[in-house]
């Protein structure tokens, strides 16, 4: 076995280290950005009531949903202007984090 079998490159803030790279790092997922059209639960809980209907025009700041999560009440606002495309919760889901809630176009 040849050591520098097991080594990679590794480039942080413009420097190249060469190092050992573990089987979870190369199977990581690449980073990028979270898509602002698509409203995601932020933490586990249970949809309280719905804001908006599918084909309602909203604002940036404008409220979509409460979300009930740790006995308090999270009121999910909208990141941009557009259209609500679809709602996928409905009132008294549990959702996980993660699970998305509304769609934007």
């Amino acid at each position: 076995m040849n050591i520098e079998e097991d080594l990679g490159k590794l480039k942080i803030n413009s420097i190249i280290y060469t190092t050992r790279l573990s089987t979870k790092f190369l199977k990581r997922q690449p980073y990028k950005p979270a898509d602002p059209r698509l409203v995601m639960s932020f933490i586990p809980g249970t949809v309280l009531e719905i804001l908006v209907k599918e084909g309602e025009s909203v604002s940036a700041g404008d409220d979509l949903l409460i979300l009930d999560a740790m006995k308090m009440q999270n009121r999910l606002k909208c990141p941009i202007d557009g259209t609500i495309k679809s709602v996928v919760a409905k009132k008294g889901d549990r959702v996980s984090k993660g699970v998305l809630l509304i769609e934007l176009e």
